[in-house]
């Protein structure tokens, strides 16, 4: 699929597809903070591929996982592409300018108290990445026709304290991308999927 093809089969349906079968886990709406997260969709000379970080081991949410650069709502963000665009500048050092929005998917909400807008956006080479040494301990880029592909797709279920919990992974090389982060691809490639 080339670019083309993508941006065209994005913007021709608004079917995307939420994933709450597998957070019923999480804390009631109206307590999430909202947060959005930039799904950086990288066109190299018509082969895409998609940006992940690989969060420090420090944090307190989420360390050492893989994500999409993104982050909390802050009251100054004019909207979810705003405070996807302003995390992923700080993040990575990835600037705006190089990213044309597409759109959004569903919200998708997480046991850990956010509920994040993933936003899709297709960005222009060439550009530098500048990781923020204390959020981001690598980026990493993965060939979308990977992530999209069916047979890289896998369930698992974990129990924590007495509970099951389904979460969906894509394993890359030495990364395995799982939780909400696959969840969310997993909403792309379904809406990917509708024509």
């Amino acid at each position: 699929m080339n670019r083309k093809q993508f941006v065209d089969r994005f913007r021709a349906t608004d079917d995307s597809h939420g994933d709450r079968e597998r957070n019923r886990n999480c804390p009631p709406a109206s307590s999430l903070r909202p947060a959005a997260v930039l799904i950086p969709v990288v066109d190299r000379d018509g082969d895409l591929s998609v940006i992940f970080t690989r969060r420090t081991d420090h944090l307190p949410d989420h360390a050492g996982q893989i994500s999409f650069p993104g982050g909390s709502i802050e009251p100054s963000d004019q909207s979810p592409e705003d405070a996807a665009l302003r995390e992923t500048e700080e993040e990575i050092g990835l600037s705006r300018s190089h990213v044309e929005i597409l759109g959004r998917l569903d919200r998708y909400d997480v046991g850990t108290g956010y509920s994040v807008t993933p936003i899709v956006g297709m960005v222009e080479p060439p550009f530098e990445l500048d990781p923020d040494s204390h959020e981001v301990a690598e980026t990493f880029e993965v060939p979308l026709a990977f992530l999209l592909n069916p047979a890289n797709h896998q369930r698992h279920k974990q129990t924590i304290d007495g509970r099951d919990r389904h979460f969906y992974a894509v394993p890359y090389g030495n990364h395995f991308i799982w939780g909400a982060t696959a969840g969310m691809l997993m909403n792309l490639y379904k809406r990917m999927a509708v024509i």
